[in-house]
């Protein structure tokens, strides 16, 4: 075959003008969607708390605000050893499959095949049609021109058996003249993206759920110790009034108070025993192990971790970019509008190069010759002629997900700036809350100390130091929930903000 052959200058035409359309995309560009800015930080200024949020650059490690050691080990341990974030890893790698798996379609396919068969026609076949018979010993063809066909051996029936060898390859390349495939895999390629996100999502909330859960064993830990403090004083004031009632000061009414106090007291331990052992059993969870496995380690009692001087937030126009929920929905967004492109395309005709070459040979020894050999090469087309409605349906589809998408991507930046916004607020009233029952803590301890001054001067009946003790177990525990609340909120404050994730964790995942 010649270079100069019509055929071939017609495929090479063909190749070359669909080369040049193939620049031309359908479908809409995809734009990062502009979002406003509210004035939250400036909460910053008005706040009155000790612990104040600053514009600065927030730390990936957040949990380290609180400098626990033993909270950081924690946190450094998590990325590998939570199950949830592994399942997410895995959704990661699948979508990340999947991409390359729909970016396959933008190259050539090339396959290789042989084949042996041992064939034999059938004289009521085809090729009856073509005026075999099996008395010919030179068949013609139904037109009468030349013989074809394997002639039939006297006496035989048909054709006779014969061996069919044949090998090669065979190519097909579907020219993307509408961006059909670039939209498929800019779609996929922007899911792969949100599965991404949805990761740090993840690490993210599981980050902050092991630092609720080790602030809420410290806090129970801690009421515990207030606990046995008070129970301390309660047994000592039954021995009190146990003497004073021997000396006939006073009455066993005081010692039935006492002996009440006591008991009260007491069954508030266990209840507090069983919390230290599920918070625990819940951070071994979120670390992937069995129940108690972290006895040993976190057995001990600590203090809830006091909140830092300052608190770096980062800054307003960073929120959108930080936090993972956020550009998951905008992810998502990208993937929708790429699929309209996607349904628009295929309005359009797909035109295909095919190609195929090998060798076929009724003889094993000669399928390698130059004389065996063929091929087939040429372009093909396929237009959508009537769908019955199934392709503009698709589109109106697509267009309503990308609606949706971005009403989507609104919410979750709107839920965003309220969650920050409240987190903020929140952060700053628990700590003057915190002050306050501080205050009041003193006070009572210092009500107790005079109330059993003046009770072992009999100038105070014992029910009033029951009610001054009563009052100042109530404010040691509120004052230690406040504490707990207080790192609570600085938790949910760094959660909202989105940091945790972005350069100190991701490993083998963070490569696209």
């Amino acid at each position: 075959m010649k270079a100069n052959d019509p055929s071939i200058r017609a495929i090479i035409l063909t190749i070359l003008a669909c080369l040049v359309m193939a620049g031309c995309t359908v479908g809409p560009n995809f734009e990062r969607p502009q979002s406003p800015t509210p004035e939250v930080f400036d909460r910053t200024q008005a706040a009155q708390a000790a612990s104040k949020p600053v514009q600065a650059p927030l730390a990936p490690d957040w949990w380290s605000l609180f400098n626990d050691p033993v909270l950081n080990g924690l946190e450094q341990q998590l990325a590998d050893a939570n199950l949830d974030v592994a399942a997410a890893s895995a959704r990661l790698l699948q979508s990340r499959a999947q991409r390359r798996v729909v970016g396959a379609a933008q190259m050539p396919t090339l396959d290789a095949a042989a084949s042996y068969n041992r064939e034999r026609g059938s004289e009521n076949g085809v090729l009856s049609l073509l005026g075999v018979t099996p008395t010919q010993t030179q068949p013609q063809s139904a037109s009468g021109s030349a013989p074809l066909g394997v002639a039939g051996m006297p006496g035989s029936k048909g054709s006779p058996a014969y061996n069919l060898y044949q090998a090669g390859f065979d190519a097909s390349w579907e020219l993307d003249i509408w961006g059909r495939v670039r939209r498929s895999v800019e779609a996929a390629t922007a899911m792969s993206d949100a599965s991404w996100e949805d990761r740090n999502a993840v690490l993210l909330s599981a980050r902050a759920e092991l630092a609720r859960d080790y602030i809420e064993l410290r806090d129970t830990q801690a009421l515990l110790t207030i606990a046995h403090e008070n129970l301390d004083i309660a047994n000592n004031a039954l021995k009190l009034t146990q003497v004073r009632a021997h000396e006939g000061v006073t009455t066993d009414l005081d010692v039935a108070n006492a002996s009440a106090q006591v008991e009260n007291i007491e069954s508030l331990i266990p209840m507090l025993e069983s919390h230290c052992e599920t918070s625990i059993n819940a951070i071994g969870v979120l670390l992937g192990e069995e129940p108690g496995a972290l006895r040993q380690m976190l057995a001990a009692p600590r203090d809830v971790p006091a909140l830092p001087a300052q608190i770096p937030i980062g800054f307003p126009s960073e929120l959108v970019q930080r936090r993972p929920d956020i550009r998951r929905a905008e992810a998502q967004l990208h993937a929708a509008t790429a699929s309209i492109g996607v349904a628009k395309a295929d309005f359009y005709p797909r035109i295909s190069l095919n190609g195929s070459a090998g060798f076929q040979s009724l003889q094993l020894s000669s399928l390698a010759s130059w004389a065996s050999g063929q091929f087939v090469v040429g372009p093909s087309i396929t237009m959508p002629i009537f769908e019955g409605g199934r392709l503009k349906g698709t589109l109106q589809l697509r267009e309503a997900q990308q609606q949706e998408a971005a009403i989507v991507y609104k919410q979750t930046v709107l839920q965003a700036w309220r969650e920050v916004d409240d987190a903020l607020v929140m952060y700053d009233a628990e700590q003057r809350r915190r002050d306050r029952l501080t205050e009041a803590v003193a006070m009572n301890e210092r009500a107790l100390a005079i109330a059993q001054q003046r009770y072992k001067a009999g100038a105070l009946d014992y029910l009033d130091v029951l009610n001054v003790q009563k009052q100042l177990l109530d404010a040691q525990s509120n004052l230690e929930h406040s504490r707990m609340a207080a790192a609570t909120n600085l938790v949910t404050l760094c959660k909202a903000l989105g940091g945790g994730w972005e350069s100190t964790y991701g490993g083998q995942y963070a490569a696209h």
